[in-house]
């Protein structure tokens, strides 16, 4: 299935993110991210959904949708070829240091806390993928917690 990105701007009222999540819970898609922000115009709050699907007029149902909310400003696709789609995680780890260091030419990663010898806290950065393989190459056993952003994306 192929991971979509819906940029909308919407009026910052209490209710629109539960109206928001009940289309897309009624059309059956299954919701990757969700992250809600602030926009640079005071009321309006800046929405990106990920989500995958591999249909692109399922998609577009979906946009078409959001639109006709009045709270709905904008709503539209973005291009993978033609944005940043970037998250954020905090990792709680039990490594090695060596072997953490080791990875620190390859991963953008910044330590936060040494607990003690073996437990690290870490903050990652980049695409989906990148922290995926960070993940994987720290090994999905050594992590003890993690908590993640979710996908912030914006048009080149």
């Amino acid at each position: 299935m192929k991971r979509r990105a819906i940029l909308a701007f919407m009026l910052d009222r209490p209710g629109v993110l539960n109206k928001v999540s009940m289309l897309i819970r009624k059309k059956m898609y299954n919701v990757d991210t969700l992250t809600v922000c602030s926009s640079r115009v005071p009321g309006i709050s800046r929405m990106t959904i990920t989500l995958r699907e591999d249909d692109i007029a399922k998609v577009t149902q979906v946009i078409k949708q959001l639109e006709k909310f009045t709270e709905v400003i904008s709503a539209k696709e973005l291009d993978t070829n033609k944005s940043y789609w970037r998250e954020a995680a905090i990792v709680k780890l039990e490594i090695d240091s060596d072997h953490l260091k080791s990875l620190q030419d390859r991963f953008n990663f910044e330590m936060l806390e040494k607990k003690n010898r073996d437990i690290q806290i870490i903050q990652v950065a980049g695409s989906t993928a990148q922290i995926d393989t960070f993940l994987d190459e720290i090994g999905r056993e050594n992590i003890i917690e993690i908590a993640r952003t979710g996908v912030a994306a914006m048009e080149k």
